[in-house]
């Protein structure tokens, strides 16, 4: 099975440029709690990603309003993806060097195609495999071994 497969295709999107608000409004309506930042809505290559925890902890917490505050100020970087013609297992590799739980994924141009998460992996795994995958995952101990 490849990524393609199982990511949620054309995902909830912004620019740099857009307000911290914007983006908190798309996660609320899309239900995420991550979105692609793409370089422009034209080209759809990612910059980075915004996440509902990078508002909270890099403006809220630290006493900034969020409000005056663009998104690509806040997102995280350096950018991770994954290509949508790779395996389950590469990409919860992937996914576990770089200890995060979504990813945006690209095709062969460079485009945002989509965004692939830890649960979407496991969902589609046999009962078995996704019933280990969890007791790995809450004890910290995760081996792409066991995607198959």
């Amino acid at each position: 099975m490849q990524v393609k497969d199982i990511m949620t295709p054309d995902p909830a999107c912004c620019t740099p440029e857009a307000t911290l608000e914007d983006a908190a409004r798309k996660m609320v309506d899309c239900d995420c709690g991550e979105i692609p930042v793409l370089e422009n809505m034209t080209s759809r290559i990612p910059r980075g990603v915004i996440t509902d925890r990078d508002i909270v902890c890099r403006t809220v917490a630290k006493g900034i309003n969020p409000l005056e505050v663009p998104v690509g100020d806040c997102m995280s970087t350096p950018l991770i993806t994954v290509r949508s013609d790779m395996t389950l297992e590469e990409c919860f590799r992937t996914l576990e060097e770089n200890q995060i739980r979504r990813v945006p994924v690209v095709d062969d141009g460079g485009k945002c195609v989509g965004i692939v998460a830890l649960a979407d992996i496991v969902k589609n795994t046999s009962r078995a495999d996704s019933g280990e995958l969890l007791r790995e995952i809450s004890t910290g101990s995760i081996s792409a071994s066991n995607i198959g």
